[in-house]
């Protein structure tokens, strides 16, 4: 089994969660990155989230160096932008085909985890999509207990 650990960060908290994953599961990791990057105002890039989830925006992202036909599991990583799963998912997700892989979420999010897990679940059709892991930050503080993560941790290897 070929595990790959996936994920978009716009402020490094979704990033440490993939990495921490990533040493506990071996395998690859790849960040998906937007062609635009969004800008470090906070607040601004919270209102542009709103509007571009409204409107089902999908931003231009970079070509990912890695070849997803090698690998049967991946692990998606994300920050919850409104609800749900930030655009430059929606792209990846729109843009890959990951039918027959088992695909394990996890989101971080400073608030609602909102519908997150189910819209992967459906932009995953003809995948095996595993509970998801919700994970809370206050700021770049974690919230949610490391153990609890990494018990999650373990049902992936």
């Amino acid at each position: 089994m070929r595990t790959i650990t996936l994920y978009y960060s716009y402020s490094g908290n979704t990033k440490k969660i993939a990495e921490m994953i990533h040493e506990k599961t071996g395998g690859d990791i790849a960040q998906i990155d937007t062609v635009v990057p969004y800008g470090d105002d906070y607040n601004q890039v919270v209102a542009q989230g709103q509007d571009e989830v409204n409107c089902g925006y999908t931003p231009e992202i970079k070509k990912l160096e890695v070849d997803l036909s090698e690998y049967d599991t991946v692990v998606l990583g994300t920050p919850v932008w409104w609800y749900t799963f930030a655009p430059a998912i929606k792209t990846f997700l729109e843009s890959n085909d990951l039918s027959g892989k088992t695909v394990y979420p996890f989101a971080t999010n400073g608030g609602w985890i909102g519908h997150t897990f189910k819209d992967i679940e459906n932009a995953c059709r003809g995948s095996v999509v595993k509970a998801g892991m919700n994970i809370r930050f206050t700021e770049d503080r974690l919230k949610t207990p490391a153990a609890d993560i990494e018990k999650w941790i373990q049902k992936i290897q």
